[in-house]
């Protein structure tokens, strides 16, 4: 039996221009961005995985950060978790994007 899917809530604070485009990059592989360092990835266990090594290898650890917030499975009808002020960004309905 297959794993789920989870949805995640990316964000990134990258001191160089050079890792965040990287970052920025390998990110939008795993998801959609919501912002331009705020990424919404629905992702198998699998997929967290590689995404993680992937920024893991591109990011300096002393100066950069990356979250990965939890947001539970992807959206079901009735349940949202999002609430916004001005333009409502448009959420994905789920499913894979891994490139």
């Amino acid at each position: 039996m297959a794993a789920g899917r989870t949805r995640y809530l990316v964000s990134y604070d990258i001191s160089d221009a050079k890792r965040l485009r990287q970052v920025h990059k390998t990110v939008k592989n795993f998801g959609w961005p919501m912002q331009y360092s705020v990424f919404i990835c629905d992702l198998d266990p699998v997929e967290m995985l590689i995404l993680k090594r992937d920024v893991g290898d591109i990011i300096h650890h002393g100066e950069d950060s990356v979250a990965f917030i939890n947001l539970g499975p992807p959206a079901h009808r009735g349940r949202e978790c999002f609430d916004f002020m001005g333009i409502r960004a448009a959420l994905p309905t789920s499913g894979p994007t891994v490139i």
